[in-house]
């Protein structure tokens, strides 16, 4: 077992600012600060294609650069972070990051979405940084399969990556599931079981169309009632759990007690309540996973921006914010990809593995 006095220590924000707005009373509350844009698994529902544009080297916010942002978030009420990627353990300096992020006060929740491939070897070196909890993606729990979703043969990694996370005792695992009709919507009773003998919590996306997910279509898309049908089939019905507000998934107890979430982002959206936005590895502020644009923060950071001056572009930013992209993408009823291949060749942050997820 890791051991480490910080291990999933999540403590409470104190003086922790009053959220910032939006045009829909929506509260700034959580960020996703993607910390690189490259990935080593290539899979089918986010990068399906051979070749990819990636971020200028150069573009890439350091360490200090996203610990300074954070800090203006923090001052705009945001309490929770993800790190995120692309895959975020291909950063090298991800645990010294997560060691600034860790000592801000404000930070009541500070959590790390993976793949899993490197999870195994990097993880000691986050808990002792201090991360709070850890979040895998998770397709699949057949080899071959899962190198047919991903182009890769690094199955046995993810699974000894979660595995490392269930030996140092780090609290909050989650395994992250996007199940695809004909793919691997036979799997939900087994991942169920799966995440009962690690102990972690399986929430099933629904197969979204953001960013480069050019093989999309609505045919491939398994509801969250057809989910929740086929777990109800096999283990009996479950039952609804109390809902925070803000959380994308919608959790569920079976009759033994085991927990889950479905997070029906595209048949239900959540944009009502969605108190999230995303930072991109060099800089850009999006305050919705479809926005088209985001706000340049690398620019003003990088002339010397104070944090105060930061937090006040955020706050003005969000106090404007009327995007219900999920919503308005469901209303339009399009058989067809949201974008296509030569626009995002055109511009990387159209991208799913740079927006974060």
């Amino acid at each position: 077992m890791v051991a480490s006095p910080r291990a999933g220590a999540h403590r409470p924000a104190s003086a922790a600012a009053t959220p910032v707005r939006d045009a829909w009373r929506r509260p700034l509350g959580s960020l996703r600060l993607s910390v690189i844009d490259q990935c080593n698994l290539r899979c089918q529902y986010c990068m399906p294609e051979r070749e990819y544009t990636w971020l200028p080297g150069g573009d890439l916010l350091s360490v200090p650069e996203m610990a300074r942002l954070v800090d203006a978030f923090v001052r705009t009420g945001v309490d929770r972070v993800r790190i995120t990627g692309g895959e975020p353990l291909l950063r090298k300096e991800l645990p010294d990051l997560v060691g600034q992020l860790a000592d801000r006060p404000g930070i009541a929740d500070l959590a790390l979405t993976t793949n899993g491939v490197l999870l195994a070897r990097m993880l000691p070196a986050l808990v002792e940084a201090g991360l709070h909890r850890v979040t895998v993606s998770l397709d699949t729990l057949d080899p071959g399969r899962f190198q047919a979703l991903t182009r890769r043969t690094s199955h046995a990694a993810v699974l000894s990556g979660i595995e490392a996370v269930r030996a140092a005792g780090l609290p909050g695992l989650k395994l992250d599931t996007v199940v695809i009709r004909g793919v691997n919507d036979d799997e939900l009773v087994d991942l169920i079981a799966y995440g009962c003998r690690v102990g972690a919590e399986v929430r099933f996306i629904e197969y979204m169309d953001v960013g480069g997910a050019t093989g999309w279509t609505p045919q491939a898309v398994v509801p969250g009632t057809e989910i929740l049908a086929t777990l109800a089939a096999h283990y009996g019905q479950p039952r609804p759990l109390p809902h925070p507000s803000a959380a994308p998934a919608r959790r569920y107890a079976l009759p033994d007690g085991t927990t889950f979430g479905v997070i029906a982002s595209t048949t239900t959206p959540f944009c009502a309540d969605c108190d999230r936005s995303r930072v991109t590895a060099d800089g850009i502020w999006l305050r919705c996973l479809y926005a088209a644009s985001g706000t340049d923060l690398r620019t003003p950071l990088r002339a010397g921006a104070s944090v105060p001056d930061l937090a006040e572009m955020l706050a003005e930013g969000w106090r404007g914010r009327t995007d219900r992209g999920a919503v308005e993408r469901l209303r339009s009823r399009t058989s067809q990809p949201l974008l296509d291949i030569r626009q995002l060749r055109a511009d990387p942050h159209l991208e799913m593995h740079t927006r974060g997820g």
